[in-house]
């Protein structure tokens, strides 16, 4: 007799039921379900709550107490901080005495002569064109100064960023570790760490140039870092089979495959450094920086400006001349040329002191501080209000604050401040790892601890509304240049203007056209913002893989296919990193907004700095430094999946 048996029933799970991402959605809204009730129960209220803050005011104010009485006694400051000062005081004077000696024009000929030996005769004629341009505006002697202390600081700052960057591309377990280290280098404000820096070292020199490094140093590490980790893997291999060492592997393909990187970390150093110059002069810098801080102490735009051009023609003569030695131009046909460079600069400054002719006359300058103001008082009158149709640079302004600054602040204020936690959470657990998810919600929660948490949430409005616009217009910048290359080479010097232009330089136009309040804080973040995310953008595209490329053209794709498809996933990695600068440099400036009425934890950083109140100044930057840990957790980690392959 035949059986018949029923076949097993089959229960067919929904395919997205299976994405990880859907897991931890699921598990979230479980969380939420119990805990939301419970931290309601318990903390019905909207801020944080006062038993769980800390009061640094007395502590901070005693180790200031202490290091004051104990500066010029204890053996701390008397062998180790003292020796760091006398040696950065003693390379600084040696720079600035050997460009003193060799007189303008021995420094005009030696950076054309260099600039002709790495790079051929255009670029000597430009670096000689910016050189005299700072003699005819008045400013050599400053512009001498600032540039002495623009090597040092360069170098320093070049030296430990390629240490950090080398262990943590080498190394899984020290990018880990460093990493918390760069973001809190890069991401504390320079006031707030202009304080402890003067306590320590007194106003001057050495100061300046340690704040400078501090602020300097970590774009060069994180790209030196993705250069390494970035190497052709099959060419690592290559390399390996034939018997290489660690160190030869290093040498022979780690770092020539990653030259690229070097040469963007290198510049950006030498931007940021020299966007340092006015604030190093806030404690003794001296140079362009204090004439730049002087004329706007006045609001004088146009004094401002003339000090301001030289630093900016600085920034594009290194950078020009960096990146074209470290592409190697012209090398072959002029390596005996070192010498004949030598004597001839040598010549030339013998010359000029023979005929008395090392300080740049007096006769030749060229005044355009009178014009540029007037300019000024133009765009401010014709500008800021009464614009037909499209309405004025206020009118803006206003909009921009009443629809998206006020609704985007009174909704995070609005919001309980666990409420507040676990968005954090969720958003970082859902494209990293329950780590990052830890360390997000402890950084934000380290900001309620120090009992500043409706101030930063006024802050973080601010951030995220310029991080925003900043990504949308250097994302659209950066593919446009990648795609057009005579684009990118106009854009090339806008960008070194805008990146290189001290904050405090185009704080006045800013203010003059948008008015005082949190929406030209926002648009000076943007403009000082931009450029780094348009740079990394354009230099990640650049870099897709040319076989991928012809493979898409081969199959018929369009050039809107080809970006969708094919770079924008391959750049995955470059374009986080802009991500993470654009919230780093907006971060930045969002404490000069706060001397143009941004408010929040910018203003009271400032006021720190100016009150000599430590307490106040480093628990504002430090609950800027947690707002920056917080950001980049949320925005990296998928970094570091796509590399893993997860």
């Amino acid at each position: 007799m035949a059986t018949i048996t029923a076949p097993a029933l089959r229960v067919t799970v929904p395919g997205f039921l299976k994405h990880r991402a859907v897991h931890k959605l699921l598990a979230l809204a479980l969380a939420a379900a119990v805990l939301v009730p419970i931290a309601h129960a318990h903390w019905p209220g909207t801020t944080w709550p006062d038993a769980l803050t800390i009061d640094l005011s007395d502590p901070l104010t005693r180790v200031s107490d202490w290091i004051i009485d104990n500066r010029d006694s204890h053996p701390l400051f008397l062998y180790f901080f003292g020796h760091i000062s006398n040696a950065v005081v003693l390379s600084v004077r040696a720079v600035y005495l050997v460009l003193l000696g060799l007189g303008w024009a021995g420094v005009t000929a030696l950076g054309a002569l260099v600039a002709w030996r790495v790079a051929g005769p255009r670029l000597a004629v430009g670096t000689a064109v910016a050189f005299l341009t700072c003699g005819l505006l008045g400013m050599w002697v400053p512009t001498m100064q600032t540039l002495a202390l623009m090597v040092v600081a360069v170098l320093a700052s070049v030296a430990v960023g390629a240490l950090l960057g080398l262990a943590a591309g080498l190394s899984d377990r020290m990018d880990r570790a460093l990493r918390p280290v760069l973001d809190t280098m890069q991401v504390l404000p320079a006031f707030a760490y202009l304080l402890p820096v003067v306590l320590v070292f007194g106003i001057g020199v050495p100061a300046a140039v340690l704040a400078t490094v501090v602020y300097a140093a970590p774009p060069m590490a994180r790209l030196t870092s993705l250069g390494l980790r970035g190497a052709d893997k099959e060419v690592l291999e290559a390399v390996e089979s034939l018997g290489a060492t660690a160190r030869q592997r290093l040498l022979t393909a780690r770092i020539p495959l990653a030259r690229k990187e070097l040469l963007l970390g290198l510049n950006q150093t030498i931007m940021m450094a020299l966007s340092m110059a006015v604030i190093a002069s806030v404690i003794g810098g001296g140079g362009l920086g204090d004439r730049v801080y002087q004329a706007l102490a006045s609001v004088d735009v146009g004094a401002a400006l003339t000090a301001g051009i030289p630093i900016v023609l600085l920034a594009v003569v290194l950078d020009r001349v960096t990146a074209a030695a470290g592409r190697g131009t012209g090398e072959s046909r002029r390596t005996r040329g070192t010498y004949a460079l030598l004597a001839a600069t040598a010549a030339v400054a013998v010359l000029g002191r023979l005929t008395g002719r090392l300080d740049w006359p007096e006769t030749w300058t060229l005044g355009i501080a009178e014009p540029v103001n007037r300019a000024v008082d133009w765009m401010t009158e014709h500008l800021y209000s009464g614009v037909p149709v499209v309405g004025g640079t206020a009118d803006w302004a206003a909009h921009f604050t009443t629809w998206v600054l006020d609704p985007l602040r009174d909704g995070l204020q609005w919001l309980p401040w666990w409420s507040v936690l676990l968005l954090v959470a969720a958003l970082a657990w859902l494209i990293g790892t329950w780590r990052t998810a830890l360390t997000a919600v402890l950084a934000m929660a380290a900001i309620g601890v120090l009992g500043v948490w409706q101030p930063s949430l006024d802050t973080l409005s601010q951030v995220l509304a310029a991080v925003a616009v900043t990504l949308v217009l250097g994302f659209a910048t950066g593919v446009a240049a990648a795609r057009n290359e005579r684009f990118e080479r106009l854009l090339r010097p806008v960008l070194d203007v805008f990146q290189t232009m001290p904050q405090f330089v185009y704080l006045i136009p800013v203010v003059a056209l948008f008015g005082v309040g949190r929406a030209p804080a926002v648009a000076a973040a943007v403009v000082y913002a931009l450029p780094a995310v348009v740079r990394i953008t354009t230099q990640g595209l650049r870099q897709v893989d040319a076989a991928a490329l012809e493979s898409a053209r081969s199959l018929g794709a369009t050039g809107g296919q080809q970006l969708r498809q094919v770079q924008l996933p391959l750049a995955r990695p470059a374009l986080l990193l802009a991500v993470n600068q654009g919230v780093v440099l907006v971060l930045a400036v969002v404490i000069i907004g706060g001397l143009v009425g941004g408010g929040a934890l910018g203003y009271d950083v400032v006021f720190g700095l100016a009150q000599g109140d430590l307490a106040t100044g480093l628990v504002a930057g430090a609950a800027i430094v947690c707002l920056g840990l917080m950001l980049d957790r949320v925005t990296q980690p998928a970094d570091r999946r796509a590399k893993k392959g997860a």
